[in-house]
């Protein structure tokens, strides 16, 4: 199922520097709401025999997904710089496939608050992130 928000998810695999790592798939979008399945990499883990995800991938998947709701409800217009991202891990993750939820709690004409949710596989919260952001003006060049 292809969306209109593909091609920002594209835009930010090409050019994102984690963008490329995460391989986002579009689940579901609604007015400050977006869903995408991301991916964590065997090269994504601590070297510890279980093999979780290392806290900081987390946080920077959560924090693509927030980003690209602000870049896509903007329609390319803005670009969010992070000033503040607190991320509080409920339960460890391992390498697979996770949806990823992105909430906007609040914009306004410079900053934006977000929230990140990863549910596990068996659809608990697995990490939470507050995303504070900075807005900046921009024309993002989608389709070239």
């Amino acid at each position: 199922m292809s969306h209109e928000i593909d091609k920002y998810i594209f835009f930010h695999s090409k050019y994102g520097g984690t963008g490329k790592k995460f391989k986002f798939k579009f689940i579901e979008y609604k007015k400050y709401n977006l869903k995408l399945e991301g991916t964590f990499s065997k090269d994504m883990t601590n070297p510890g025999p279980e093999g979780f995800v290392q806290g900081g991938q987390i946080t920077s998947m959560l924090d693509d997904v927030t980003s690209i709701l602000l870049i896509f409800e903007s329609k390319g217009e803005i670009y969010p710089s992070s000033t503040n991202l607190h991320t509080i891990f409920h339960r460890p993750l391992c390498i697979g496939n996770y949806l990823c939820e992105a909430t906007l709690i609040n914009r306004g004409k410079n900053l934006a608050t977000i929230r990140g949710e990863i549910y596990n596989q068996n659809g608990k919260i697995a990490a939470t992130l507050i995303h504070n952001a900075f807005l900046i003006s921009t024309k993002l060049k989608l389709n070239g």
